[in-house]
């Protein structure tokens, strides 16, 4: 988390916020490893420029600014971006959370967490990044550069047709789930989405990507792209830190089929699911669906 779904909701919502506006003032926390560009330099660059464009590749989101240079952003497992003027009980952390009577969990003010503050010459609501975690990630690029974290996504996994991931899955003995995650070979799937398509699809997780016959990798490339839709139009999944940058939870956790459903009955035959760590992740599947 985010995966996507919730990085695309992320990117329409908080585009108007961004879009045209001058940057005025840059606020960030002190240096860390969640600026791959360091805050000085940040503030610096970003500074009287104006976002032209907001896209997303795979998890990033990249806005292209009016002197040919690039932001980039990355909300890693914890990361919020959102709009100052915005309240939501998930802003604030659990502790606090639970020592406030439920009509004051709704304020928040910027904490140590929130890194970057983007203020505008408009005087309207700031963009706010907050990531408890630090495993988000903020890079500014100058005008022609790249960076290898972008150079080495793989397609976009709205767009990878089956052909594109049977020829990738060819003599990988890896579990066809561990394949679904190397955003090398497809962009902007997580744990969320490669479980709940991968039931879509009837082929257990576990599996060997080699063994994942053409037509199977056809019906996996459309189950992708049907839940990463359907979730995109709930607004996401709001399991844990996620919030749409307008303050608004996502709904896509109440029509999951597999994930996080370990031991209740599978909804198309009515198995028990299981669960099973695959490369170090959770896998929920059906035993009896998936082969």
């Amino acid at each position: 988390m985010p995966e996507l779904p919730e990085v695309e909701v992320t990117r329409r919502r908080i585009a108007p916020l961004l879009l045209g506006r001058s940057i005025r003032t840059v606020a960030t926390t002190s240096p860390s490893y969640f600026f791959l560009t360091p805050p000085v330099r940040l503030r610096r660059a970003l500074a009287g420029r104006r976002a032209e464009a907001l896209e997303r590749r795979g998890k990033y989101l990249i806005a292209p600014l009016d002197d040919g240079s690039r932001l980039v952003l990355h909300l890693g497992m914890t990361g919020q971006l959102f709009s100052s003027a915005v309240t939501s009980p998930r802003l604030l952390r659990a502790a606090a959370r639970g020592g406030l009577a439920p009509e004051a969990q709704h304020g928040f003010a910027p904490d140590e967490h929130t890194h970057l503050r983007l203020g505008f010459d408009d005087a309207g609501p700031e963009v706010w990044m907050r990531d408890a975690r630090k495993f988000g990630k903020v890079l500014w690029l100058a005008p022609g550069a790249s960076d290898p974290r972008l150079d080495r996504l793989g397609p976009d996994a709205l767009t990878a047709s089956g052909a594109q991931l049977f020829a990738a899955s060819r003599r990988r003995r890896i579990a066809i789930k561990s394949l679904l995650l190397d955003q090398a070979v497809l962009a902007g799937v997580g744990n969320i989405y490669a479980d709940e398509a991968l039931h879509g699809a009837g082929v257990r997780p576990s599996r060997a990507a080699a063994r994942v016959t053409r037509v199977e990798c056809e019906r996996l490339a459309a189950a992708l792209r049907r839940v990463l839709l359907r979730s995109i139009e709930t607004g996401g999944s709001s399991i844990r830190d996620y919030i749409g940058p307008d303050g608004i939870d996502g709904a896509y956790q109440d029509e999951r089929r597999v994930y996080g459903r370990t031991g209740e009955p599978c909804l198309v035959c009515a198995t028990p699911l299981r669960r099973r760590v695959i490369g170090a992740r959770s896998s929920h599947f059906c035993p009896r669906c998936q082969r």
